[in-house]
């Protein structure tokens, strides 16, 4: 098992991210990434979830569609329930890509947009609070395929997440 700081830098290259600031957190279950604008859409007659991310901290500027996700309900950080989406996507975080799943949630008054979860950790890492932004000299950014479709910015008009 690899050591893992506080926080770090990691890539999302299906998602065209790259240079993201992360904050460990071993209480959380699942991973959890900031989007706002999150809708679903009808497509053929299949339900699509239509996101996007967080602009300001260096993500694409233009909205995601996902074909394969999930609902799910996750206690928050004030401990209320609420219900969110769940995506799938790779990590790239000490050289190694790493699929794993992402909460969808509004992350805009935290000063991380990502938030890794015991899931990604589990059996992979172990934490070390004094330490940060280890993986990030050895994260280098390289793009994949994509499995998530990407919009122009101007597709469509979605409430923000609440």
């Amino acid at each position: 098992m690899e050591i893992i700081g506080a926080t770090d830098i990691v890539d999302l290259p299906e998602l065209g991210w790259y240079k993201v600031p992360v904050r460990v957190d071993s209480g959380a279950t699942t991973s959890s990434i900031h989007c706002s604008k999150v809708q679903l859409i009808e497509e053929n007659g299949e339900s699509i979830l239509c996101f996007y991310l967080d602009a300001k901290r260096g993500a694409p500027q233009q909205s995601f569609l996902v074909k394969e996700f999930k609902e799910t309900v996750i206690r928050n950080s004030s401990g209320k329930e609420e219900k969110r989406y769940v995506i799938k996507t790779s990590i790239k975080l000490f050289g190694r890509k790493i699929r794993t799943e992402f909460t969808l949630a509004n992350r805009r008054k935290m000063s991380y947009p990502i938030l890794l979860g015991r899931k990604l950790l589990k059996n992979r890492f172990v934490i070390d609070v004094s330490k940060k932004d280890l993986s990030a000299d050895q994260n280098k950014s390289n793009t994949s395929h994509e499995t998530i479709r990407r919009k122009s910015k101007h597709d469509f008009d979605a409430p923000p997440l609440s």
